[in-house]
């Protein structure tokens, strides 16, 4: 029974949603329109390489601080620049290059705890392919060792430290 809430740019991201999510429609960077320490949890999955540059990676993260609750989590997922080299490109939004140890040294930089960094989870594209059956990607999952030949996408869940 906990609020929920989505930021997008996208308008069309309000049809995609359940009704009892508040959307905000607004650019991540600029000051969010939630409480101070009141957000428990932060999923981002492949969003932070599409910002434009780094100062907007900057100040979205510091916002993430900002609206964690202390102990909250932030779980993000994403391309990881290290093991894709040149095929990191291949989209034309792709603006920030991240790996999961700059991205973790960012965080840290905000103050955020690395609870866990994976360097290789997922497969880099799991868009431009054919729909995958569930039970392949839940199999997938459940064997690390498939993720240090097909991941390359870095999993960080970070922590907002208790102080």
């Amino acid at each position: 029974d906990c609020e929920r809430h989505a930021m997008d740019l996208n308008p069309d991201t309000r049809d995609s949603l359940e009704k009892n999510v508040t959307f905000h429609e607004q650019d991540c960077s600029q000051a969010w329109p939630l409480k101070s320490d009141s957000i428990d949890l932060i999923f981002t999955s492949n969003f932070f390489e599409h910002l434009p540059n780094k100062e907007s990676l900057d100040k979205t993260v510091a916002h993430i601080k900002t609206a964690l609750r202390p102990g909250g989590l932030l779980i993000a997922l994403g391309p990881n620049i290290s093991v894709l080299q040149g095929r990191y490109w291949d989209f034309w939004d792709h603006h920030v290059a991240l790996s999961d140890q700059s991205l973790g040294e960012l965080l840290e930089v905000h103050g955020l705890s690395i609870e866990k960094s994976i360097s290789r989870f997922l497969p880099y594209n799991m868009v431009r392919v054919r729909k995958r059956p569930l039970f392949l990607v839940s199999l997938y999952l459940k064997c690390p060792l498939l993720w240090k030949f097909f991941g390359k996408q870095f999993l960080i869940v970070a922590q907002k430290t208790i102080s």
